[in-house]
C-alpha cells in the first residue's frame, strides 16, 4: 500500500521530529527514536489531513531559525 491509499482502513498516529516535521506512524506501535506522538490519532487521510492543516511551513526548523537569525542581524 502506498502513500495515497485510500482503502487504507488502519489507524495512525501523527508524529512530529525536533525539526518539527510530521509524518504518520501505524498507531499502536512504539514511535521511533526522534520522533513524538502529537496526540492526533485516525485513518491515514485524516492524519493527512490534519499535517496539511497544521504544518504551513516546510522547512525543517533549523533551517527557519537560521533565516530569522540573517533577517534580525540585516543580512
Amino acid at each position: 500500500m502506498g502513500w495515497n491509499d485510500e482503502d487504507d482502513d488502519r489507524r495512525y498516529a501523527v508524529v512530529i521530529n525536533h525539526e518539527e516535521q510530521y509524518s504518520i506512524w501505524p498507531a499502536g506501535h512504539d514511535v521511533p527514536d526522534g520522533w513524538k506522538a502529537v496526540g492526533t490519532t485516525g485513518t491515514k487521510r485524516e492524519c493527512v489531513d490534519y499535517i496539511e492543516e497544521v504544518w504551513t511551513d516546510m522547512r525543517p526548523l533549523s533551517f527557519r531559525r537560521k533565516m530569522a537569525q540573517l533577517r534580525d542581524k540585516g543580512g
